[in-house]
């Protein structure tokens, strides 16, 4: 049985799809963009700001399913330009701990609202 799990302190979804769902033991988050929770503000001045602010929305979803990035077993990184993808990367990596995640990063022609960034992750318990 799928559980849909919610937070206040992530993004509201802007399609029909939901922050994440637990299959089982696995966590799977949707993409987050750069969207500060508390003001609905985009943003995208800074790959390092952008990227920090989706990490900090992931975090919040894992924590809404009582896991944390310890949890995190994959993660998607999608960047508008891969130019600053040592930016995105440094950030990122600061959520880890000695074990990071299996991850790819692409650059895409466009991502939603214009993000600079989204990154999507999956999780077990």
């Amino acid at each position: 049985m799928n559980t849909v799990i919610y937070t206040k302190n992530a993004p509201e979804p802007i399609g029909p799809y939901k922050q994440a769902i637990l299959a089982g033991n696995t966590l799977y988050v949707s993409g987050q963009i750069p969207i500060n929770p508390a003001t609905n503000e985009l943003i995208s001045d800074s790959y390092v700001k952008a990227t920090e602010q989706v990490m900090q929305n992931i975090q919040a979803i894992l924590q809404a399913a009582s896991m944390s990035f310890d949890n995190v077993v994959r993660c998607t990184i999608f960047v508008a330009d891969l130019a600053h993808f040592g930016e995105v990367n440094e950030m990122y990596g600061t959520f880890f701990g000695a074990i990071s995640p299996s991850r790819e990063c692409v650059q895409v022609a466009a991502l939603p609202k214009g993000a600079l960034v989204e990154i999507s992750a999956i999780a077990m318990k």
